[in-house]
């Protein structure tokens, strides 16, 4: 259910708002949010909920990975975008599921009249990083429709 009312939206995003995305906003176009649902160190997978006003979106990038990793975007709230490089976009809805593995060039984020949340797994591994890349264009981001 899209959603462009916050108040709206904080009463679907169960896992909640969190604070201003800053550390990562660099790698954001528009304004993010991130609530971490599991402490670094403390649990083997760290899990947070990462919420998107409406048209934000992260900048291309990659999971590497010598063995395992990737991530998996579990959808909790509004609506919202994922595109692998190459690919078309994928409407991303409540309940929907992503998994994407090491090594894949993506990017995820709202779509243009919706507030979206989706909880992020960083899949264990050996050896991983993350790469940002460059931005999704406004020309890239307007050709999506839905």
């Amino acid at each position: 259910m899209k959603c462009m009312d916050l108040k709206t939206f904080e009463r679907e995003n169960v896992f909640g708002l969190g604070k201003e995305n800053s550390d990562y906003a660099r790698f954001f176009v528009g304004n993010s949010y991130l609530n971490p649902l599991t402490v670094p160190g403390r649990c083997p997978v760290f899990l947070a909920n990462v919420t998107f006003a409406p048209g934000c979106r992260n900048n291309w990038h990659i999971h590497h990975a010598k063995e395992g990793g990737g991530q998996l975007l579990i959808c909790t709230a509004g609506e919202g975008w994922y595109q692998e490089a190459g690919k078309a976009a994928v409407s991303l809805t409540p309940g929907m599921v992503i998994t994407i593995p090491a090594g894949v060039k993506h990017w995820h984020g709202a779509k243009r009249d919706s507030w979206f949340a989706h909880i992020a797994v960083e899949v264990p591994g050996k050896e991983t990083s993350n790469q940002w890349l460059e931005a999704v264009s406004d020309e890239e981001y307007a050709q999506l429709h839905g």
